[in-house]
């Protein structure tokens, strides 16, 4: 793998934040990440994943772009994008294919292919297939295979996750990052790339989920044995939170958004129920004392309500209260004080807080949950380009031969979707 530059940039409703990171080699030959690199800005023209304004989408992706180069001083050409929504969603397929080597050698081309198979079983005409995801392999009806390279069989079969999203909403969103001129190294689902950043692999063995708490929508993603169980996205986010202080209190957003950073909390029981506040000191047009407490309230109905229907989606895939490693809280929404309580409190599993697993000169930025997609894209796109380097399987975290696939089909992905632009 040759030195250079790794970019990750997730597009949220709130921010848009890109993340930089640089590939060095140690003295024995071994790569190594270093984030060099991490800016926001906010976001404009972008609702819920999907593409509400094409022009403000643009600029804004611009104006990201233009603070990171300034950062680093030298221009950004591609990036791992993370795209995130309700419109994404999640299924099982399978795959079924011959051996194609007369001796019955299973080698690497032969998972491309039974991937594919997977890919084109479960193909829509109004769906972008963004990941193919192995879970395990069977040989000749012998399952539970993680890595089916190097063995020999006749028959080879996969069980995948196939992760898509509405063909419209992914075009649109795309064209709005091609016309800044970047290029798209590979669409990237954005709670897996959370996952990337905040887990290891014995927690994704042991079974952990992850939640991608961002301004507008929530991000679930399950994995257990190593490989993803499962993922959706829920319609809450932080700037629900900001809406009920702001209908509570009768007060604009704008200063809702300020008294929840300054005084916000999930935990009413643990404020002094004497402290109070002024509205009109955070711009509130008129004088009007208000309890911290009774904030914490409102705060807290809403958090409860976000966890509980975190605690349904597990209870769909039997997972309540049995994931060992946890529940992790990432993404800006995660900062909120008293929300590892309130998880634990719902879910009856342990929470915490994650943070990018990573080396970095910047860890007061890198090290923030709200960068968690963002260095998460960049150690996505390291370790695909470090097993690409070496012919190796991603089987470790994300499931057998997947990134050969990813890599094969992001050329044509890039042309697709560049003959959109004028």
């Amino acid at each position: 793998m040759k030195e250079r530059l790794l970019v990750g940039l997730d597009l949220g409703s709130s921010h848009i934040r890109v993340a930089v990171g640089q590939v060095s080699f140690l003295a024995e030959g071994r790569p190594s990440l270093n984030i060099i690199g991490a800016t926001e800005a906010p976001s404009s023209g972008i609702s819920k994943g999907n593409v509400s304004s094409f022009e403000d989408a643009v600029s804004a992706i611009s104006h990201a772009l233009e603070q990171a180069e300034r950062l680093i001083g030298v221009p950004i050409e591609e990036a791992y994008v993370g795209i995130g929504g309700t419109h994404i969603s999640a299924l099982e397929a399978k795959g079924v294919i011959g051996v194609s080597r007369p001796d019955g050698d299973i080698r690497s081309e032969d998972v491309t292919r039974v991937l594919e198979a997977a890919r084109a079983f479960t193909n829509q005409a109004n769906q972008e297939i963004l990941h193919v995801l192995a879970r395990s392999f069977s040989i000749d009806g012998q399952g539970g295979i993680k890595d089916p390279v190097g063995m020999q069989g006749i028959r080879l079969e996969v069980e995948a996750q196939i992760v898509q999203g509405m063909l419209g909403q992914v075009r649109n969103l795309t064209k709005a990052v091609f016309r800044t001129g970047l290029d798209i190294t590979e669409l990237v689902y954005a709670p897996l790339a959370a996952l990337e950043a905040v887990t290891d692999l014995r927690k994704r063995e042991l079974g952990v989920c992850v939640l991608n708490i961002g301004a507008s929508t929530t991000g679930i993603a399950v994995y257990e044995d190593g490989d993803l169980l499962y993922t959706t996205t829920i319609p809450i986010g932080s700037e629900h939170v900001t809406s009920d202080i702001a209908i509570g209190l009768r007060v604009s957003l704008d200063v809702a958004e300020k008294i929840k950073r300054a005084h916000g909390s999930a935990l009413p029981e643990t404020i002094d129920p004497r402290s109070e506040i002024d509205v009109r000191a955070f711009g509130g047009e008129s004088s009007e004392i208000v309890s911290l407490q009774y904030i914490g309230e409102i705060i807290e109905a809403r958090i409860e309500e976000l966890f509980e229907k975190v605690e349904l989606e597990l209870k769909k895939i039997d997972r309540s209260g049995l994931l060992p490693a946890g529940v992790i809280l990432t993404g800006g929404g995660a900062k909120l004080p008293g929300m590892v309580e309130v998880g634990k409190r719902v879910l009856q599993l342990p929470c915490s807080y994650g943070v990018a697993q990573v080396e970095t000169s910047m860890p007061e930025l890198v090290h923030d949950p709200r960068f968690s997609v963002a260095v998460g894209l960049v150690m996505w796109g390291f370790d695909a380009e470090k097993q690409g380097a070496g012919g190796g399987s991603r089987s470790s975290s994300r499931g057998g031969g997947a990134s050969n696939l990813m890599s094969k089909v992001s050329s044509p992905f890039k042309k697709v979707f560049k003959s959109f632009l004028p």
